[in-house]
């Protein structure tokens, strides 16, 4: 009885010092760091058309506006 509330206790103190010690938010000088992939996970996590996205490179299409994957540029 006694080592299981022991061994709940010492998760609760692991778990409490990853929320402690989490990163602090980036500065706004900070460039954003590029995301480095190699081809085929590139091409394995590109995404179809319709789905939400950031820039062009993560559309199968290439062409991402309004932070969506279109088909063409006359589809805004």
């Amino acid at each position: 009885g006694h080592f299981k509330l022991l061994a709940l206790f010492i998760m609760c103190l692991l778990l409490l010092s990853q929320v402690v010690s989490s990163p602090l938010p980036q500065q706004r000088s900070v460039q954003r760091r590029l995301r480095r992939m190699t081809p085929f996970w590139r091409g394995v996590s590109l995404r179809p058309i319709g789905a939400s996205c950031r820039d062009d490179s993560e559309c199968i299409t290439r062409l991402c506006r309004k932070r969506r994957c279109l088909l063409n540029v006359t589809q805004e």
